[in-house]
């Protein structure tokens, strides 16, 4: 599978050399919009899913893309994957609210793995702060995952996690992570960009600037049996000694 990042508006989304693209945290509306994100939530199955679907199907490649949720009287910052066909795959809702710009505005999800089949692999989802949680990535792993998709909204001065927590995550739990970024600014916050597709052996196989970019690399279920031969972290765990530290 070819896996795009775009680092960049919505409305610059290019037609790509790909089969997956990844955006933004909350690229349909902007992250950092106080009282709107809740004027600007729709359901999983909207209007903004329906352009997505379309954009899906003219171009043949299926997209992942960050929007504000809206289900019953809740608001979720969440992450929606759409085929190639334009058929919905996966929703996912972050379930790791980031300070009070996450928890004045959105409930967290409550269902920490969600997962699709997309192109001979298994794709799982995750949004931006959740990355940093090693019991959850390390859970997506368990459960099979084999690409994991992170949109996000990371800010400076925070570039650590998209150098270096990214690649660490992606080596310990021996799975490809596609980290999509924004770059822009909204009020006093700067997003840092530097997204990047990693390999399960920690290589960083593409990675971003600070400014709008697509970046794309290969992804494969070969590569990834071949890292896991090499790097036996998962096979070597000893889960009866871990009892009890994750509480």
């Amino acid at each position: 599978m070819r896996v795009a990042v775009h680092q960049g508006p919505l409305d610059g989304l290019p037609a790509v050399d790909a089969d997956l693209v990844v955006t933004a945290e909350m690229i349909t509306t902007g992250y950092h919009i106080g009282a709107r994100t809740h004027e600007l939530a729709e359901p999983a199955d909207g209007p903004t899913a329906a352009r997505m679907s379309a954009w899906a199907r003219q171009t043949g490649t299926a997209i992942a893309y960050g929007y504000p949720e809206t289900d019953g009287e809740h608001v979720y910052n969440s992450v929606q994957l759409i085929d190639a066909t334009g058929t919905r795959l996966a929703n996912y809702r972050k379930t790791h609210l980031f300070g009070d710009l996450d928890k004045a505005w959105f409930t967290p999800g409550d269902d920490p793995v969600v997962q699709a089949d997309l192109g001979g692999l298994r794709v799982g989802l995750l949004i931006c702060y959740d990355v940093e949680f090693p019991e959850l990535v390390r859970a997506h792993a368990l459960a099979g995952t084999e690409l994991l998709v992170v949109p996000t909204a990371l800010m400076s001065p925070y570039e650590l996690v998209a150098d270096t927590l990214v690649p660490a995550r992606a080596y310990e739990s021996q799975l490809f992570v596609a980290y999509a970024n924004r770059c822009d600014t909204e009020r006093e916050l700067t997003y840092c960009g530097r997204s990047c597709v990693v390999a399960p052996t920690g290589e960083v196989l593409a990675r971003a600037g600070a400014g709008p970019e697509v970046i794309a690399a290969d992804v494969t279920r070969d590569a990834l049996i071949a890292s896991r031969l090499e790097n036996t972290h998962l096979a070597d765990r000893r889960p009866d000694l871990y009892r009890g530290t994750t509480a």
